[in-house]
């Protein structure tokens, strides 16, 4: 029987997830194979990080809010890891597939993200928008759209509109994880 306050972390041809002993793994996530976690870094609910074929990497701070799926291409195919830097966000529901996030990027709700694309340092992503493989978001641009062109420069501070989300998602984190934990002890009781 599967405790329901646990995420599910499974190994995958001899890969075992490694997640930092702050990071906030929610239950329902899953994590597969060649994933890596971040300290203070969070996974939200019903989110799923399979690095079966790649790597995925999740940096410090940075956080994979509910539903979002990340995946990786096949090295054996010149595939690519998926690697999200230090203090990003990623909005619910997107679909990250062999791409970068760098430091301090945004990727904004239900968007995707496709192989060899990245939004660098400070790049925002709109939500519901579709960035496209190879395609990059630069620093100081948003860009939104299907596919993902840039709509505008950031106004001043925007860029740093990830690094003040990402310190909120640390706090709820702490949060959500005391209430997990409380939760599971209260069941345990007889």
């Amino acid at each position: 029987m599967t405790n329901s306050t646990q995420p599910l972390i499974l190994p995958f041809h001899g890969k075992t997830p490694i997640v930092h002993e702050t990071a906030f793994i929610a239950p329902g996530a899953v994590l597969i194979g060649d994933v890596e976690i971040g300290p203070e870094a969070s996974v939200w609910y019903g989110s799923v990080l399979r690095g079966d074929t790649n790597a995925i990497k999740v940096g410090a701070r940075s956080n994979i809010q509910d539903g979002t799926i990340i995946h990786v291409d096949d090295p054996a195919i010149d595939g690519l890891p998926t690697i999200i830097g230090e203090n990003v966000l990623v909005g619910h529901k997107c679909m990250l597939h062999g791409c970068t996030v760098e430091d301090e990027g945004f990727v904004g709700m239900c968007s995707t993200m496709l192989d060899g694309s990245t939004v660098e340092k400070g790049g925002f992503l709109a939500a519901g928008a579709f960035l496209g493989p190879g395609k990059t978001v630069p620093k100081g641009e948003m860009w939104a759209g299907l596919p993902a062109r840039k709509l505008r420069d950031l106004r001043e501070g925007e860029d740093k509109f990830a690094l003040g989300g990402a310190a909120h998602y640390v706090e709820e984190a702490r949060l959500h994880s005391e209430a997990v934990k409380a939760h599971a002890s209260s069941n345990s009781n007889p």
